[in-house]
């Protein structure tokens, strides 16, 4: 059975039930991802001891609000369609990818989940398969450079692909500007004070190799073929993780029904119970096996 088929084999009134977006699920998880954000950042700010440590901990927090992004151009994380869109937005400018432009490569990515040549993610290199590319996959380098370049280019009207309609280019263009002047008003900040490079910036650094990690394994080494339950992958983790991602590791239940919200994910996960075909027992085992099948030793 493909993901086609158990779609289909679902009951109209069960598939009814798990599309159901509600606003009150997501307020709550928004709620406390922002408190654990704060909280790092005041613990931060005061210097309270082992501030260094808290460093990477935002650091994660800030970075993993790639996966509400994410749930955002889908607009299922609230009921309010406006709301998700506002909470992209803002998620957006956080880690410096823009979402208007981001909405549109995800979406082309769902529409052609790891078929060469055509889904944007794996054109964008995100899949290494030496050491020496792993390495600096992970480090998140790559991803700095490519979204302040698509930044700059998207606010004086570079191309923003073809995966992006025409209708859209203004909008891109225009968030793009807003992004440069808040980045711009960020950096002048820095010389009245260094709040924000301690709270914000230098976290982001330290966050981001932990995103890539996790990204990995949504369709690292799975199959280029176009059955969701063969190109994409199911990790079971434990709860930290599954909040910090807003349930994302039930990648292959988002990938079969992306308009499903995030918090009704491990019900679709019962219901598709002995249909998965790429699993992992968490991102340590995924990461070790990840590394067993790279070609090529550092030079």
């Amino acid at each position: 059975m493909d993901h086609k088929a158990f779609i289909a084999s679902l009951p109209a009134d069960t598939l009814a039930d798990l599309n159901r977006r509600d606003d009150a699920p997501g307020l709550r998880h928004l709620a406390g991802h922002a408190a654990l954000i704060t909280g790092f950042g005041l613990w931060i700010a005061l210097g309270l001891p082992l501030w260094q440590v808290a460093l990477v901990g935002q650091g994660i927090a800030i970075c993993f609000l790639f996966t509400l992004e994410h749930e955002a151009t889908h607009k299922t994380p609230f009921a309010d369609e406006r709301l998700s869109e506002w909470v992209g937005r803002i998620c957006g400018v956080l880690i410096a990818l823009p979402f208007e432009w981001f909405r549109y490569f995800h979406l082309a990515h769902h529409r052609h989940t790891n078929v060469p040549g055509k889904d944007p993610e794996l054109m964008a290199g995100a899949k290494p398969d030496t050491i020496g590319t792993y390495i600096v996959h992970v480090t998140g380098i790559p991803f700095w450079v490519d979204m302040l370049d698509r930044i700059i280019g998207s606010a004086f009207g570079r191309d923003p692909g073809d995966f992006v309609p025409e209708r859209a280019h203004r909008r891109v263009m225009v968030e793009a500007r807003w992004m440069l002047l808040i980045y711009g008003l960020t950096v002048a900040s820095l010389f009245v004070t260094p709040l924000l490079f301690w709270v914000w910036l230098l976290p982001c650094l330290l966050g981001q190799p932990f995103l890539r990690l996790y990204l990995l394994a949504e369709h690292g080494r799975c199959a280029f073929v176009a059955n969701m339950f063969e190109n994409t992958r199911t990790t079971y983790t434990n709860r930290i993780i599954h909040f910090l991602a807003w349930n994302m590791p039930y990648h292959v239940e988002h990938h079969t029904l992306p308009q499903v919200p995030f918090h009704r994910l491990p019900d679709l996960h019962v219901h598709m119970q002995g249909r998965h075909k790429v699993t992992s027992d968490g991102y340590l085992r995924f990461t070790g096996e990840y590394l067993n099948t790279l070609k090529q030793p550092l030079p």
